[in-house]
Formats: C-alpha cells, structure tokens, sequence
C-alpha cells in the first residue's frame, strides 16, 4: 500500500470514529505512520482530504454496485441485488463506511462543507436506482411509478437502515433484510 494509500485508509477511518470535526490532520498523519507535511502535500487541507475520503468510499461502492446489478436478469431483481450489496458494503467496510453517514447530503453534521459537491457524488447512486427502476418497470417486474421520486424513498429507506444501524443503540435483528423486503413489496410486481 502506498503512503498515500495510507493516508486515506487513516482518514477514512478517523473520520468514521471521530468525525469531521474531531479529526486532525496530525492524527491521520500519526496513524498512517507518515509525516504531517505529506498528508498536506497529497490533500491540501482537511475538507479535501474528508470529501476524497467520502468520494473514494462511493467510488468503490458504485462500482461494486453496477457489477453486481448488471449481472441480474430483472429490474426487480437488480433492485434487491443493489440494496443488498448496499447493505453489505455497510458491514464489509464497517470501519470506513461512517465516513460517508458524515459527508452525506443527507446528515447536517458539517453543514459548511460544499453540499454541492457532496451530493453530486451521491447522485451517482441515485442514477443506478432509477436506471433499475427504469428497467424493471421496462421488463415489467416492476410497478409503473415516477422514477425519480421512487428512486429517492428508496433511497431514504437504505438510508435509514444504515443510519440505524450505524448511528443508534439499537440492535434490531434482521433489520437489512426487512429494509430490502420493504423495498422491494413496494415497487416490484
């Protein structure tokens, strides 16, 4: 792995567990095990290094995202594909994947970061769920429904599993698996 490599693995995971505001540049240094100067040279400054670090997470989940949907036979089933695979990125990059609970568009733990620039990225996710809805409402597994507006809810639905599961004391058995079930009685046929 390289330094910079280091780096953001260390940011991502500080950011994770101590957030925004609680991380500096100084403790991702010190866990990558590199000098503090090399974090700047590579990131510049914090907010940069916290959106690249949220940005990258996406990256690697939208791509798992499309490998996993684009190997489905139905609209339907890439639906219950991707929120699967979703909830499993949760848990496989269980010290990592907070990061981006913090530089969602959808929590206002950093209300002064460019929301612009963060939602953008979580667009991305939004566009594989319409593209499946879209699909699946083509092939006819799916209801016919505004896309946009249901590519949102459904959405909101794997949000609010994470962030249940992620942000709160509660241990709710079975809660991933019920989040999909939901989604996937709501549009599908």
């Amino acid at each position: 792995m390289t330094k910079k490599d280091r780096i953001l693995l260390a940011a991502q995971e500080l950011f994770a567990r101590c957030g925004y505001a609680g991380t500096t540049m100084k403790m991702v240094a010190e866990q990558a095990g590199v000098a503090s100067g090399l974090v700047f040279h590579y990131y510049e400054s914090k907010e940069n290094l916290f959106m690249v670090a949220g940005a990258e997470l996406i990256n690697d989940m939208v791509t798992e995202l499309r490998k996993v949907t684009d190997e489905t036979s139905s609209g339907c089933e890439a639906l219950g594909t991707f929120v699967r695979a979703y909830l499993d990125f949760t848990i496989e990059h269980e010290k990592t994947f907070p990061t981006i609970i913090r530089c969602s568009p959808f929590s206002d733990d950093n209300p002064d970061l460019d929301r612009e620039k963060i939602a953008a990225k979580f667009l991305d996710l939004i566009h594989i769920i319409e593209d499946i809805l879209r699909r699946g409402i083509e092939d006819g597994s799916m209801r016919d429904l505004p896309v946009p507006q249901t590519a949102f809810m459904v959405y909101g639905v794997i949000v609010g599993a994470v962030r249940t599961r992620f942000l709160t004391p509660y241990d709710i058995p079975g809660l991933f698996a019920e989040a999909r079930e939901f989604v996937l009685h709501s549009v599908c046929a």
